[in-house]
């Protein structure tokens, strides 16, 4: 086999096997050709028992300890084994996300990121002293920790079909109370169903106030324990290192609670973090393992992606053999650039996967022509609903002031009926942004805009995603909709144009029956195939439609101002010198 080959069956770098040969006195190039007997010696030097192909063991193997990046020799007991949590923190900005994440793991993020602001998600694996000692050890338990820029990379994971964390701690500071951000953050975490610690933090501060923290997260409906709640509340202090404990024991308890199992033994499987495109490696990207082990030469698939893995380092930058259930890992050897929450499988071969891509590239494309099917709208609600497809209508409202967001609030929570249930997942001031489509898009929610601006962001994610975005003046137009969709009655509403008017100079009786109506175009134009009335002083003598439309004895689609023509007009020869012909259509438009 070539060295290529021999890599991937000892789940080795191609370099490592080169290395070796080396040590042999062999120079071999990726493609060359291993003889069978150096082959072995390879493989026993990295902690193989190598079989020759009657069945008898080849000559002894390397002492125990030389495996390398190989997998392990001897099978493990199969099935699911309790796996680390992982845990995103989210916040208002400058509440100490980062901060309170960078004592966790005892580093310095915020050093080196512009002006204190988290500038990309980070994926970390800390370990934290669980139990009591054993054999003269501390145990200790792992905790994942996502360190995203804000709830928008946490949510862009759940739209493409990743969970993303278990446990989502709401960052509020003591002296700021809960912002609007928070409020989002709330709103995120609860959407994605996951559990909610809330962290105070800066309770260190002279101007701190915890009571009001708690009582502002109650009014969002994050309710402390203490109070008769569902959520813990730990006051911390990121800067002085107060309550860093006592914050990863409600953790690890919350973990244990959620009995977080995965199989390490079953093909590995990812969820992408986040990727770029690094001028001297490629394609590199992070991914959080979900179930299974990712071993160095694995061929995987990721998103549009494929390849065999090259390389794979820890947050610290270390190279790593393997990585097991809820680890982070940094990965080279992917053909492309994949998305924040692609998912990440491993193949049995380079072949398959790149069949895999191919299938999911003509499955893309197909998607993004329905990309204007794929959201909910309230037109297509009570379709879904007769169909048994939907049973919760999700909205989002942004308003322009607190108080209109309050009073659509409660107008649309009003609108109950039998078949469907309206949940607001997220109601606040300002422009519709593009964090409100990712949660949209992820809750197949309907975003009703009300007196406010869609950005020019927000715009092209809701084409991409499928998002409709409802505009409102009156609070009335609404309601009415959002109550005619749950009742199924919502119709379309339409407007008319004009588009000219033309005044009759002349007729002529065509030989085969008809007449033409020789018209001078007064202003604006005249359309053939468009909507026209015929008005003969004040009254209207006849609608209907321009059926031929010509210029001297040709025929045209549509004739402007300042021009004769000759118009034909549907079942109608009662044209006068001196009628008005007024052309006009009809076109849909948002309710507002």
């Amino acid at each position: 086999m070539t060295v290529g080959d021999l890599a991937a069956h000892l789940r080795i770098t191609p370099a490592d096997v080169q290395r070796e040969l080396m040590k042999l006195g062999i120079l071999a190039n990726l493609n060359a050709e291993v003889s069978v007997e150096n082959a072995t010696k390879v493989a026993q030097a990295r902690g193989f028992k190598v079989i020759s192909g009657n069945g008898a063991a080849a000559p002894t193997a390397a002492p125990a300890g030389a495996a390398g990046l190989a997998r392990p020799k001897k099978a493990r007991a199969s099935g699911p084994v309790p796996r680390p949590p992982v845990v995103v923190i989210m916040g208002h900005v400058d509440h100490g996300k980062t901060t309170l994440l960078d004592v966790i793991r005892n580093t310095h993020v915020t050093d080196h990121e512009f002006g204190g602001i988290t500038q990309h998600i980070g994926a970390y694996q800390v370990e934290v002293p669980a139990g009591d000692e054993k054999d003269g050890k501390r145990q200790t338990k792992r905790i994942t920790f996502l360190d995203t820029p804000g709830h928008e990379a946490f949510t862009a994971m759940r739209a493409r079909g990743a969970q993303g964390a278990d446990i989502a701690i709401i960052v509020v500071a003591a002296d700021d109370g809960v912002m609007p951000q928070t409020i989002e953050a709330i709103n995120h975490a609860k959407a994605a169903n996951v559990r909610i610690i809330v962290a105070v933090n800066k309770v260190d501060k002279p101007d701190a106030n915890v009571q009001r923290v708690l009582e502002e997260m109650a009014a969002q409906g994050i309710v402390p324990k203490a109070w008769g709640g569902d959520h813990d509340f730990v006051e911390v202090s990121a800067l002085e290192r107060l309550g860093i404990d006592e914050l990863l024991e409600y953790i690890l308890f919350e973990a244990e609670v959620a009995e977080l199992t995965a199989d390490p033994n079953l093909p590995a499987e990812g969820t992408i973090i986040e990727a770029r495109l690094d001028p001297g490696k490629g394609p590199v990207a992070t991914v959080l393992v979900d179930s299974g082990t990712l071993f160095v030469g694995d061929a995987v698939v990721a998103g549009t992606g494929s390849g065999k893995i090259r390389a794979m380092m820890d947050d610290r930058g270390r190279q790593v053999q393997r990585a097991g259930p809820s680890m982070p890992v940094e990965l080279l050897g992917l053909s492309s650039t994949p998305l924040a929450g692609d998912r990440l499988q491993v193949i049995e071969n380079e072949r398959l996967a790149r069949q895999m891509v191919q299938e999911r590239e003509l499955r893309s494309r197909e998607a993004k022509m329905k990309a204007s099917g794929r959201g909910v709208t309230l037109e297509a609600l009570y379709r879904q609903i007769r169909e048994g497809e939907v049973k919760d209508l999700n909205i989002i409202v942004k308003a322009d002031v607190q108080g209109s967001v309050e009073a659509v609030r409660q107008s649309i929570e009003r609108l109950q009926n039998e078949e469907v249930r309206v949940n607001v997942l997220h109601a606040a001031v300002g422009n519709v942004g593009e964090s409100d489509i990712l949660l949209a898009s992820a809750s197949q929610a309907v975003v009703l805009a009300f007196n406010v601006k869609v950005d020019g962001q927000a715009k092209r994610a809701a084409a991409d995603e499928g998002v409709e975005i409802k505009s409102y003046k009156i609070i009335y137009d609404l309601i009415e909709d959002v109550q005619a969709a749950l009742e199924g009655m919502l119709k379309p509403v339409y407007r008319e144009v004009v588009l000219g008017h033309a005044t009759v100079r002349a007729t002529f009786k065509l030989p085969r029956g008809g007449v033409v109506a020789g018209c001078y175009v007064n202003d604006g134009k005249v359309v053939r195939g468009a909507q026209a009335r015929v008005k003969r002083g004040k009254q209207l003598v006849h609608t209907g439609e321009v059926d031929s439309l010509k210029h001297i004895k040709e025929d045209v689609r549509e004739m402007a101002a300042g021009f004769e023509c000759g118009i034909l007009m549907d079942d109608f020869n009662d044209f006068q010198e001196g009628d008005v012909i007024e052309v006009f259509q009809t076109e849909q438009v948002s309710r507002r």
